[in-house]
Formats: structure tokens, C-alpha cells, sequence
């Protein structure tokens, strides 16, 4: 089967998206697929994963000559705003236009149950839910940077961390409310800052933050992250599905994440702890090392059906029926 994967705007979008695609393209060699990533009408499917200008005039030309057309539904109005400068106002106008862009598709991907319910408010089109998957392999052997992140940013256990884009939607005040209130405890969110596409108050929310609490910005291999931290502290707002959160399971970290309908999937108490009050509490009660090594063991247990192994079946399923 030939596929023609293409990721608009690939040199500019980082983030989640960007770690779907990837993920997509080991699943592809997993597979023995023929892959081209320009957009390729003589392919026997047409793969979307940012549906910009150019991917919506693709999409028309191959419905027209009978090529079937699969879009992932990585974005949404509801998680865009709270992202980025000016991406609050541009959220509004963006679902009419993803409206129309989805409902060009044959078959949406869905990586979650959740941005499943989402989408059908947007389009009719068939919808199938696949996880972006956790990459297993490019997390061996995070456990041996421990020391050499710990040393880099002067974090003692436990440290509570994060990972990812530094974004209001992603919990940051809480985040940086929460160090505030827990001076005892070292903070840490691992991810790029980009300054300059911050809004002035998620710029005054880092700039703020107490000593315990740092941004590290980009690192150069994200296993330092996992290594160095000891519970996943995840307040996001709004997520699609959380690549990080699963990083975070699979290396058996504990996980601390807001009671928000995206993880309805996990159970409270066995590989997580949901919060709907107090962030705090929970880590205060996360202090104890049995409760701990009791959710991580779970959580990494949990995150074994979201190993590229699996999901790349789902995929191959999905294009064979497309075809």
C-alpha cells in the first residue's frame, strides 16, 4: 500500500502533533508501508495531519479523482485557544473552518474518545479513535540521566514535573499556584518556553513563579525529564489526549492530572489521582512512596495498550478499508 502522509506546516508545528507524526511514520515502517510525506494524488490513500489551506485543496482534488482521503483531528477549537498569543481570539473563527476542512475527509482519526465526541459536533464524517501511541523505545533507559538532570536544575526528590509546550490551557497557573503553596517541594516543567508567542500573562506567570518552582525550556533528550522527575503533575484545561501523560505512564510514574472528561479512561486511586479541589492535597498525600510505587506500577501497566505495537494495527486496519 502506498500512502502519501502529509504534515502541513511540518517545519514550524513542534509539540504533540509534531511526536503523532512521528509516531505515525515508525507505525508505517512497523507495517512495510510505502510512504511519501509530499501530497501524492497517484497514492492509494491521502493521509492529512494539519488540515491548512494546502491540505483542504488536496483533500478536493482527491475526492474529486476518487482518492480516498484520512485526516487526524489533532486540533480543535476547544483545545487551540489558551495555547498560544492571539490563539484565543483566532479560536472562535477556526471551528467553522474545521468544519468544512474535517468534513472533506473519507475517515477522521480520533485520538481519543473524548476528541471523538468533539468532532461529531463538527462533521458527519466517520470517525475512528486511535491513540497517538507512546514511543516505548525512545524511552529506554531514561533512568540512567537521573543525576545529570537532577544536578542541571538543583531538583531533590520528589520533584513534581511536567512536560510539554509551556501554554496557559496547560495548567499554569495552577501549576505555578501550586509550587507557591508548596515550598517544601521542587517543581519542574520540562518544555519549550517560546517567549515570544506567549501572551503577556503566561509570560507574567513564569516570570512570578517562586524559586521552587523552574521552567527548563527546551532539553536537548527528553528522557532527563522523566529521570529527573518523580510525579507527573498534569492540570491541563483541555486535551485531545496527552502523549506526555502517557510518556509519564509508561516510565511508571506516579500521575496527578485535573478531573476533566478527556481522562475518564483512567481510575482514580489505581493509575492515577484525579483532583476536582485541592492540587496540593493530592501531592501531599503523594509525598507517601508506597502510594507512589503502587500508581506508577499500575499506570505503566495501564499505558501497555498504548504501545505503537498495538495502535499500528488500528491504522493499517483503517486504511485497508478506506481502500
Amino acid at each position: 500500500m502506498d500512502v502519501s502522509h502529509y504534515f502541513e506546516f511540518e517545519r514550524y508545528v513542534t509539540g504533540g502533533i509534531q511526536e503523532s507524526v512521528r509516531h505515525q511514520r515508525k507505525m508505517h515502517d512497523r507495517l512495510g508501508i510505502d510512504r511519501v510525506t509530499d501530497p501524492d494524488l497517484d497514492s492509494d490513500v491521502l493521509h492529512l495531519n494539519l488540515m491548512g489551506p494546502r491540505s483542504v485543496w488536496y483533500a478536493k482534488r482527491a475526492r474529486d479523482r476518487g482518492v480516498p482521503v484520512v485526516a487526524h483531528t489533532h486540533v480543535t477549537a476547544e483545545d487551540f485557544g489558551g495555547s498560544f498569543r492571539l490563539t484565543d481570539r483566532l479560536a472562535g473563527p477556526l471551528r467553522p473552518y474545521l468544519e468544512r476542512a474535517y468534513g472533506l475527509a473519507d475517515a477522521l482519526i480520533c485520538p481519543s474518545e473524548y476528541n471523538r465526541r468533539l468532532i461529531r459536533g463538527y462533521t458527519d464524517r466517520p470517525t475512528t479513535v486511535i491513540s497517538n501511541g507512546v514511543d516505548r523505545e525512545k524511552l529506554a533507559g531514561f533512568e540512567g540521566f537521573e543525576a545529570t538532570y537532577r544536578e542541571r536544575y538543583d531538583l531533590d526528590s520528589p520533584t513534581v514535573f511536567t512536560v510539554g509546550h509551556v501554554m496557559k490551557r496547560k495548567g499554569l497557573e495552577t501549576f505555578v499556584e501550586t509550587a507557591r503553596r508548596m515550598p517544601e517541594l521542587d517543581f519542574a516543567w520540562f518544555g519549550p518556553l517560546d517567549r515570544r508567542l506567549k501572551g503577556r500573562e503566561t509570560k507574567r506567570l513564569i516570570d512570578g513563579s517562586p524559586d521552587n518552582c523552574v521552567f527548563t525550556g527546551y532539553i536537548d533528550d527528553i528522557r532527563g525529564a522523566y529521570a529527573a522527575g518523580d510525579v507527573f503533575f498534569f492540570p491541563t484545561h483541555e486535551e485531545n489526549e496527552g502523549i506526555a501523560l502517557l510518556e509519564a505512564m509508561t516510565t511508571a510514574h506516579p500521575v496527578l492530572v485535573r478531573d476533566i472528561e478527556t481522562f475518564s479512561w483512567l481510575e482514580d486511586g489505581h493509575d492515577c489521582l484525579k483532583s476536582t479541589g485541592s492540587f496540593a492535597d493530592d501531592l501531599e498525600r503523594l509525598k507517601d512512596l508506597t502510594l507512589r510505587d503502587r500508581l506508577g506500577e499500575n499506570a505503566a501497566r495501564t499505558s501497555e495498550r498504548f504501545a505503537l505495537s498495538e495502535t499500528a494495527g488500528q491504522l493499517n486496519a483503517l486504511y485497508e478499508a478506506v481502500v
